[in-house]
C-alpha cells in the first residue's frame, strides 16, 4: 500500500482547531520540521500538544507558542523556551509537566491498546494530586492514562512508501513511541525509499502504524547546547 503523499501541507490535511497531536522528537533533535511550519502557516488554533519538550523560542513548538497556536502543552522539559515560560506565568498557556518516563510509557501504552499504566514516579508530589494510588506488594503506584491523540507526528532517517522507518541516533527517542499511538502517524523522512530498500532488521516503526508519508526538505537539525572542547 502506498502512503506517499506530495508535502507536509498535504499530509496535515484534516488536523483542525482544538486537535490533541503528539510531536516527536527529543530536545532539537528528530523534531518533523517540514510539518510544524506547514502547521504554523495553517493557523490551526487551540491545540494540545504531546512533546518531551516545548522547542525554542524560533525552532520547533516554539514556532507554533510564538503563533498562538497551543492551548495546552504536555511535556517533560520546558526549559529552553522564554515565550512558554511568558504564556505559563501569565496563564496564557495551560501545562501538564509529566516525568519523562511517565510521559514515554503513556504513548507506549497507547500504541500497544492498553488503557493505562501504573508508576511509582510522582507518589507523594503534585503529580499524584487528584489521581488513583494503588499498592502493589508494598509499594504504591499512579495509575496513568494512555494518550488519546488525534494525530502523531514524527520524523525519521529513511521510510518506504508503505511507511517503515528508520531512526538515527537520539531521534529515535521519542518518536518510535509516538509512531505508534496517534489514530493517524503522519511521518516525514529525509529520504524516501521503495520497498525492499530498507533492511528489515534495521525497520524501527513498522508501516502497519504509518497513515501518511512524505520527503522533507531543508532540514535545519539544529543543536540546542553547543559544546566543544578547546584545541
Amino acid at each position: 500500500m502506498n502512503k506517499v503523499v506530495k508535502d507536509a501541507d498535504t499530509a496535515i490535511k484534516g488536523i483542525s482547531d482544538g486537535m490533541t497531536l503528539m510531536l516527536g522528537g527529543f530536545g532539537l533533535c528528530g523534531l518533523p520540521e517540514n510539518c510544524i511550519a506547514a502547521l504554523v502557516n495553517s493557523g490551526i488554533k487551540d491545540l494540545t500538544c504531546i512533546s518531551n519538550n516545548a522547542g525554542v523560542d524560533d525552532f520547533g513548538i516554539g514556532l507554533m507558542l510564538k503563533n498562538r497556536q497551543v492551548k495546552k502543552m504536555i511535556s517533560s522539559y520546558v526549559g529552553e523556551n522564554a515565550e512558554f515560560e511568558r504564556q505559563l506565568l501569565s496563564g496564557e498557556l495551560e501545562v501538564e509537566l509529566i516525568p519523562q518516563g511517565t510521559l514515554a510509557t503513556r504513548c507506549m501504552a497507547a500504541g500497544y491498546g492498553m488503557p493505562a499504566i501504573f508508576t511509582p514516579a510522582g507518589i507523594g508530589t503534585e503529580v499524584a494530586e487528584g489521581k488513583e494510588i494503588r499498592n502493589f506488594n508494598g509499594k504504591d503506584y499512579l495509575m496513568e492514562m494512555a494518550f488519546d491523540a488525534d494525530f502523531a507526528i514524527v520524523k525519521a532517517w529513511k521510510g518506504d512508501t508503505m511507511g517503515n522507518l528508520v531512526y538515527r541516533s537520539t531521534a529515535r527517542n521519542f518518536n518510535p513511541v509516538m509512531a505508534m499511538a496517534g489514530k493517524i502517524t503522519i511521518a516525514e523522512v529525509e529520504e524516501l525509499v521503495e520497498p525492499g530498500e530498507l533492511d528489515p532488521d534495521h525497520v524501527h516503526t513498522p508501516g502497519i502504524y504509518v497513515h501518511r508519508i512524505f520527503q522533507g526538505k531543508n532540514y535545519e537539525k539544529r543543536i540546542e547546547k553547543r559544546t566543544v572542547s578547546e584545541r
